[in-house]
């Protein structure tokens, strides 16, 4: 970054108007965009859909600007609609948002034809604006705020944004040239993520099928050919009850040191400040005794939940190959109870000497940590674009045409 951008950042995180920018409602942006209102770019497009279209929808994955188009492919679910009149067609280039979710980011731009559900808008963009660059805009806190405004309703869950309130939505824009540079930037940013993504997959694929392979000993390591023992988990691990490591409060913020977990998808629920009740003993595995869900945990904590229980490994077994082969388990959940004494400590596993444990655990461990720095590169990767999304689409930094 040069000292003239950041001179500039400075400027405007004071108040202060660089020169060649003025002050708008949106903000400090360069004196040479345009300002519009969306009924100035864009006109509705009410053609019917049919059978023979894919059905798009607009998918929000980890947030307002992760929103984007994605076509489900479900002629199946369009053929059982009666009516099909009411599905409305969209076309490359076509922005739309879903009524009911605008709000929350369910906006962005058409890459291919398609139709979609009566639930959506379609706005036919004219020559003022490069289509591809309004999907990053549409996306931008600025833009996601005005439809929260303009969106009607009492609560969140019964918002609307219709055409009528989409229109007056004000937008600045960069002249065409300089729509289109930006969003050359940002499309290869997203490729690079992208690809990243792709090769976690494959990375995850193939630890899968090492987990497979080497686990249930279908496949053996080298210097290893001593015969396996099928052994319960209750001879693996002891239990602990997680009742002196329960947080006692929820106020939770990032800037604080020991993690709250649960067994569950989320895991982290936040960090606390609490100095007392942490489990230090590590690494251990946390069970939830009514869902059966695990993590594998070699750092300090506290837990949320007292449905829970934390596995200890016993002597003899390595604790990596051990929980690791719990996921293997194929375990139906039956009922609300708890399932660690009852009945899921008297499943079992096949289990070899522990130093063959110890041997899978390394070729495991050594995948996981593949996996875990590729996760970190592709959140570096969206931290990226992020940042260009901040600074190219308010025109902080302004790209060469």
């Amino acid at each position: 970054m040069t000292p003239e951008i950041k001179h500039r950042i400075k400027q405007i995180c004071r108040k202060e108007v660089p020169d060649a920018y003025i002050k708008t409602v949106l903000g400090i942006v360069p004196a040479d965009w345009n300002r519009y209102t969306f009924g100035d770019i864009y006109t509705e497009r009410k053609e019917p859909g049919n059978e023979t279209l894919p059905l798009l929808t607009v998918s929000i994955h980890s947030g307002v600007s992760d929103g984007e188009i994605e076509d489900t492919e479900q002629p199946k679910k369009v053929k059982r609609i009666k009516d099909k009149s009411q599905y409305k067609k969209v076309i490359s280039g076509d922005l739309v948002f879903n009524m009911m979710r605008a709000w929350q980011g369910a906006i962005g731009t058409v890459r291919s034809e398609g139709m979609v559900s009566p639930a959506y808008i379609v706005a036919k963009p004219n020559e003022k604006v490069y289509p591809l660059f309004m999907d990053y805009y549409t996306r931008t806190s600025q833009i996601i705020n005005q439809i929260n405004r303009q969106s009607y309703g009492v609560t969140d869950f019964r918002k609307r944004l219709y055409w009528d309130s989409f229109i007056p939505i004000s937008c600045i824009l960069p002249p065409i040239a300089e729509q289109q540079k930006i969003t050359i930037i940002l499309t290869t940013q997203d490729k690079v993520i992208e690809l990243k993504e792709k090769y976690l997959a494959e990375k995850q694929k193939q630890k899968k099928y090492l987990m497979q392979q080497l686990l249930t000993g279908k496949k053996r390591l080298p210097g290893f050919s001593k015969a396996w023992e099928t052994v319960e988990l209750e001879r693996i691990f002891d239990y602990i009850q997680p009742t002196a490591y329960l947080v006692k409060t929820t106020d939770y913020d990032a800037s604080y040191k020991t993690p709250v977990l649960t067994a569950g998808k989320t895991f982290i629920l936040g960090y606390t400040n609490e100095a007392e009740g942490i489990f230090s003993d590590v690494p251990v595995v946390i069970f939830d005794d009514f869902t059966t869900a695990t993590k594998y945990v070699d750092f300090p904590f506290k837990v949320k939940s007292s449905a829970m229980k934390i596995l200890t490994i016993k002597d003899g077994f390595n604790i990596i190959f051990a929980y690791e082969a719990m996921q293997l388990i194929k375990f139906h959940v039956g009922g609300h109870e708890r399932h660690w004494i009852s009945k899921y400590s008297c499943l079992t596993i096949d289990i070899p000497g522990i130093e063959e444990q110890n041997a899978i655990a390394k070729v495991l461990s050594t995948a996981d940590r593949e996996i875990k720095l590729l996760q970190q590169e592709i959140e570096q990767e969206k931290q990226k674009k992020k940042a260009l999304m901040q600074l190219l689409l308010t025109g902080i930094v302004r790209v060469k045409t």
